[in-house]
């Protein structure tokens, strides 16, 4: 949306190459579940396609629920959109009406009312925060296992590549697509501006996630128990939503659902919860990830010594230890001297702990994952 508040053709084209990444990151990991196959690589391939299918089930289950959740605007009757999740479509579903629905208004340059630019960017909204969750649950652990499998057993492919490169794109960028979404939703809150701003934030991602996945990959080189130790991570994180309690769905139950998938992410980046300043729990997180991430490289040291012969070892560790500190060199320069601000007392926030302008409705991305 523009500063006159228009769905602009930046925004749909935006859509356009999120919808591009999305398939492509799914097709080159089914390609690589295919050769794993092929190669009679069973555990493999089944982990491989797990992932999909996981990813694309917690997905969906979302997806459903807001779709009934918003049951005044859907046109779908009810025995084609369960139809629709069942079969693994309503992603897809989602764009399709999105870039339909905003055709009209961007392309023709037939400006919609107000209510349905409003209506354009919650269905855009809608599709961000499923395209967080699917990257989160699976471009992120397929780059963890295509890795593991790299460096433990040298096995790779012209696939693998493919598919770790892409899985890695669509992971920057839906991430700096959904803040800056997150930025638009939130009432009083400028977007994030484009440049060196933007940049500077992507890189703190992009370092910071990316020096944890490598550091989970050797941790799991280690020993194949050290899974356990993400499992200790993913409960802490869960603990803490339970903990804090998070208000995102309708219903009990799926809000119990949310708060483990909020503990998965978790394990990979931060994400302010509590709907207040992100100051402390922020620097908490990122001191116990730094030590996590650089224990690894040294625990795969100490315990099997025969590593440090290996060609990757040395230049992983070194990347991950540079990846760290300049992707927090890179957040303290985006929160100190970047970050966009204005005169409110509210920080931004995921949840609806603060007081509105008459004009605004407290969206459901309000209450979601802000990064």
């Amino acid at each position: 949306m523009d500063s006159n508040g228009r769905f602009t053709k930046f925004r749909w084209i935006c859509i356009v190459i999120g919808l591009i990444f999305s398939v492509a990151d799914i097709g080159s990991d089914l390609l690589v579940s295919r050769q794993y196959f092929k190669e009679e690589k069973y555990i493999w391939f089944a982990l491989t396609l797990s992932f999909i299918i996981i990813a694309s089930l917690c997905t969906h289950v979302f997806s459903y629920v807001w779709f009934t959740d918003d049951r005044e605007n859907e046109e779908l009757p009810k025995a084609c959109l369960v139809m629709v999740h069942l079969l693994q479509l309503g992603f897809f579903t989602r764009y399709f009406k999105l870039l339909k629905a905003s055709f009209k208004s961007v392309w023709l340059q037939d400006f919609e009312p107000n209510s349905m630019t409003l209506h354009l960017f919650g269905l855009a909204a809608d599709l961000s925060m499923l395209r967080l969750l699917e990257t989160f649950l699976e471009s992120v652990p397929q780059l963890i296992l295509q890795l593991y499998i790299i460096l433990q057993y040298q096995h790779a492919s012209v696939i693998q590549y493919i598919s770790m490169v892409v899985s890695f794109l669509n992971i920057a960028w839906t991430t700096v697509d959904y803040w800056r979404c997150l930025r638009r939703s939130l009432p009083n809150t400028m977007e994030m501006p484009s440049g060196f701003p933007m940049a500077v934030y992507l890189l703190y991602k992009v370092l910071t996630i990316s020096a944890r996945i490598l550091s989970l990959t050797l941790l799991i080189m280690l020993h194949i128990y050290s899974i356990l130790a993400m499992v200790l991570i993913w409960l802490v994180g869960t603990v803490w939503a339970h903990v804090i309690k998070t208000d995102f769905c309708t219903s009990l139950c799926l809000e119990y659902f949310y708060r483990g998938i909020v503990g998965f992410i978790l394990i990979f980046t931060f994400f302010n919860l509590q709907g207040k300043k992100t100051a402390l729990p922020m620097t908490v997180y990122y001191i116990i990830s730094t030590l996590l991430n650089l224990s690894a490289p040294f625990l795969l040291f100490l315990f099997k010594p025969m590593t440090l012969g290996l060609e990757f070892f040395l230049p992983v560790m070194a990347f991950i230890v540079v990846a760290n500190a300049m992707g927090l060199v890179f957040l303290v320069l985006y929160y100190t001297a970047l970050h966009p601000r204005i005169n409110r007392i509210p920080d931004e926030v995921d949840a609806p702990g603060f007081s509105l302008r008459e004009t605004f409705t407290v969206t459901r991305m309000n209450r979601f994952l802000n990064i």
